[in-house]
């Protein structure tokens, strides 16, 4: 063994299976400690102290504490600093290594980096592993060792490469013995240090899943540290009927395993169960990608190659950001749309917050997100797009709001969603490209069931009435109790008028843009 003592640094990885870090360190060590912490740097920006995303991390570490507590070790929960509590805890537990999984946003890098170079000081190994992407910063380049801006290039390059090597599963229960027992943990009995357990899962080498989730415990649920010790407050996730951490991961993807081949067709349709709602999953690593993708390949028919395709757009998202990072400081991908001269009326930004836009399918959208924290994928870039290139409000404020209200919010990918839509992106929407709001949604939601379910004032219009409303005449108005102004807001814009200024600010845009170059040009 090259260490006595490990740590494990738990942070968007919540699962005891196929985990690169936790694999390398019970090879590499004779006793694994595991520690996760609620970092107040990130909780303490999150001004919506009812935040479902904290929920569901804390349901999914409740799981796993329990998983590995199950397999002989325990999960130590901590809240604080983590630059600050990951070198003291391995100073004070006598850790030789830390293992953990990469993250590509440059504030994790940056962390990362200092705490590692802290642990040097204390002749502590800092090792980090790749785990949340197949293929990662500099390992899908093109021939002249560029990296790619354009997706179906990059794709192409992304599945030559691919194969059974890349995502062969790490065999984590092969050196489970190694945990540290839970009796071990110096820290043990430290109020609000701790959470205690609520599900249990077992997983095999056959079978990298874990079983269904054991009842709660009274005693534990008091001693853990609760959201509100936190900050926080419960939301409406039970009432969603999400399920959470490693369990729950499993059960929608068993579910998705069973229609994945009619992704392809039923993906845009946001009133049919077409897509995998597996998205807040990927992000907190309460499932396999290596699994997920493994999966997919396997299957081999147009539904499933479709479904593998979006899961190459996160590899091609974060290596974007990786040879990127400027897009994390708020700035455009394509420098010619970096000063657009978005008008940002703050009435209409609010209208589309709320979803009183009087464009029903946009609206539908928007309460989506504001009473769930999920939108369907193809509603993402139509209420994006209305809302930069109808609007005429700067994407970055849709990105925060999306950021602020998304379960699933992973940074690179919504801000390559925004950008696409916005057309400052990478491989982005053609500029002159715009979105129909009406035709969208006569399209992907024809019947009109999504919008009743989110715009119930809208439930009595036939089939036709309600992309449009606005268009009923007034006694059929009056007759099935939709009066346009009073149950339901008229247009806050007219579609041709703003597609037409929104052309002009991108022309503009451009111009402004290729005259300042021509002026460095003239003075160099």
């Amino acid at each position: 063994m090259q260490y006595e003592n490990a740590l494990v640094w738990f942070r968007r990885d919540l699962r005891d299976f196929d985990h690169a870090a936790l694999y390398h360190a019970l090879k590499n060590a004779k006793q694994v400690f595991c520690l996760f912490v609620f970092d107040t740097e990130i909780l303490d920006k999150l001004e919506n102290k009812n935040d479902r995303r904290v929920e569901f991390i804390w349901e999914s570490l409740n799981e796993l504490k329990t998983a590995l507590q199950n397999k002989g070790g325990d999960l130590i929960v901590k809240y604080g600093k983590a630059r600050e509590i990951i070198p003291e805890y391995a100073l004070q537990a006598n850790i030789h290594a830390v293992f953990a999984n990469r993250d590509y946003e440059p504030s994790a890098v940056a962390r990362d980096g200092e705490v590692a170079a802290i642990l040097a000081q204390k002749n502590i190994a800092f090792h980090d592993f790749k785990d949340q992407v197949i293929f990662e910063k500099d390992e899908v380049l093109t021939l002249n060792n560029k990296p790619y801006s354009v997706f179906t290039p990059y794709k192409n390059a992304h599945l030559k490469k691919l194969n059974d090597f890349y995502l062969k599963p790490y065999p984590v229960d092969s050196y489970i013995h190694n945990l540290a027992k839970s009796t071990a943990s110096p820290m043990r009995g430290k109020a609000g240090m701790e959470v205690e357990s609520l599900q249990a899962a077992s997983l095999t080498a056959s079978h990298p899943h874990p079983s269904p989730p054991a009842k709660i415990g009274r005693e534990s649920i008091e001693e853990m540290p609760s959201l509100e010790t936190m900050g926080f407050a419960r939301t409406n996730l039970a009432e969603m009927r999400l399920p959470t951490g490693m369990s729950g991961g499993k059960q929608l993807f068993d579910d998705f395993e069973d229609r994945m081949h009619q992704y392809k067709d039923a993906r845009n349709f946001p009133a049919v169960k077409g897509v995998s709602y597996l998205s807040v999953h990927l992000r907190f690593g309460t499932v396999s990608l290596r699994h997920l993708a493994r999966t997919a390949r396997n299957m081999a028919d147009s539904g499933s190659a479709t479904w593998l395709n979006e899961l190459i757009w996160r590899d091609f998202y974060f290596q974007i950001l990786h040879h990127n990072p400027k897009v994390a400081a708020a700035k455009a991908y394509k420098a010619n749309f970096e000063d657009i001269a978005f008008p940002n009326n703050k009435a209409l930004f609010k209208a589309w917050c709320e979803g009183n836009t009087g464009y029903p399918l946009i609206d539908a959208a928007m309460r989506q997100i504001n009473q769930t924290g999920y939108m369907h994928n193809r509603l993402r870039m139509v209420a994006a797009s209305f809302l930069v290139k109808d609007l005429l409000v700067d994407w970055r404020w849709g990105e925060r709001y999306f950021a602020e209200h998304l379960i699933d919010f992973d940074f690179s990918a919504n801000n390559g969603g925004w950008q696409w839509a916005a057309s400052t992106g990478c491989d982005a929407q053609p500029w002159f490209r715009i979105f129909n709001p009406i035709t969208q949604s006569e399209k992907f939601d024809a019947a009109g069931k999504f919008i009743r379910k989110y715009v119930p004032e809208l439930a009595n219009c036939d089939d036709k009435e309600i992309h449009a409303p606005w268009l009923i005449a007034p006694l059929r108005q009056q007759s099935i109790g939709v009066v346009i102004g009073k149950n339901y807001p008229a247009p806050i814009i007219e579609h041709p008028v703003q597609r037409a200024l929104a052309l002009d600010l991108y022309k503009s845009a451009s111009a402004n843009y290729l005259n300042k170059l021509c002026d460095s040009t003239v003075e160099a």
